[in-house]
């Protein structure tokens, strides 16, 4: 088993014996998808600790939609239980990427890449994508390159 899987399942074995529905409703939630996606395609298999940080990267962003998705519906106690959770898997998560040091990776992975227009957009993200694998939200970075390219 995995440490983070590891993990996971001994912050819920504490959550439970605190009584913390938040945390023990999300990470059972967590661990189901792990399980979901151990089990998809042809043959079960166990995941990496970078596939486990995918799976809980994927499920943090369906939290943050979801709650501007509730935000929009005039739902506001149902989109502050999805920012709880998102808070809930941020805790797994690596420490996100600043303003500061993002801009200077893409403007790194710019001169890397050679790109000089918003069309060559492609080369930079295939040269950024490993470097802030699950330490910065994807919009904020194809805003930035977007935004770098564009100037």
């Amino acid at each position: 088993m995995t440490d983070l899987k590891s993990q996971l399942k001994s912050d819920l074995t504490t959550s439970m014996k605190a009584r913390d529905e938040l945390s023990t409703a999300t990470i059972r939630m967590l661990l189901t998808a792990i399980t979901n996606e151990e089990v998809s395609g042809s043959t079960a298999r166990e995941l990496s600790d970078d596939e486990v940080l995918r799976v809980i990267t994927r499920e943090a962003k369906k939290r943050r939609e979801a709650a501007e998705a509730f935000d929009s519906g005039d739902r506001p106690a149902q989109a502050q239980r999805e920012r709880d959770e998102e808070t809930v898997l941020a805790r797994y998560l690596p420490q996100q990427l600043g303003a500061d040091e993002l801009t200077q990776l893409v403007t790194s992975a710019i001169a890397e890449s050679g790109a000089t227009e918003p069309r060559q957009m492609g080369l930079v993200m295939k040269v950024l994508t490993p470097q802030i694998a699950g330490r910065a939200d994807g919009k904020r970075v194809s805003e930035e390159v977007r935004r770098q390219l564009s100037a």
